[in-house]
């Protein structure tokens, strides 16, 4: 069930053209920009993007020019992750594809953190969602006292049973303008 939804959607947001994307996403970053989580917080913890995703580069230049401290997550074996500063010159494409940071890296404890943005691929309108399988996510939410907030295509809204360790993101912007 989770894997053909995750198939479902991801062909759906590849199919999304450029245009509709950048509309989306410059949208959804004004919305996260203006959200008082976004306002409140001095230290955030992003995401680097998939093409297929919302952009995460204007909201993370945008933040480091309002003086925030940015984070993002560095993964492990075994479902590990943790948050660490933003350095664009540290960045090693993985195995996936996407920029993962590498070297001396500053973590920074889960308790520091103001505000995680959380990525996924099909989200309900509770905030439950379905990342990509690893449950990194979940295991790191599971603990974090600070605010959670996704920012999501229409499409990604679907209907699914949450199961007993999925912890929901507390606020989800959908895009749900007509283009």
């Amino acid at each position: 069930m989770k894997s053909k939804l995750r198939k479902q959607v991801l062909q759906e947001m590849k199919a999304l053209s450029q245009e509709q994307k950048q509309a989306m996403d410059r949208a959804l970053t004004k919305r996260f920009l203006n959200h008082p989580f976004y306002q409140e917080a001095k230290v955030i913890a992003t995401y680097l993007s998939f093409p297929h995703e919302f952009q995460t580069q204007e909201l993370i230049k945008q933040a480091l020019r309002d003086g925030k401290k940015v984070l993002i997550p560095k993964t492990y074996p075994k479902g590990r992750m943790e948050f660490v500063v933003y350095d664009p010159q540290q960045l090693v494409k993985t195995s996936f594809g996407l920029l993962e940071p590498q070297g001396n890296l500053e973590v920074v404890d889960a308790s520091q953190i103001d505000l995680i943005h959380v990525p996924g691929l099909a989200f309900t309108r509770e905030g439950y969602r379905i990342g990509y399988g690893g449950g990194y996510y979940d295991r790191y939410l599971e603990n974090f006292a600070g605010h959670s907030m996704s920012t999501i295509y229409s499409c990604q809204v679907q209907e699914f049973n949450s199961e007993d360790h999925d912890v929901p993101v507390q606020e989800v912007l959908i895009y749900e303008g007509n283009l």
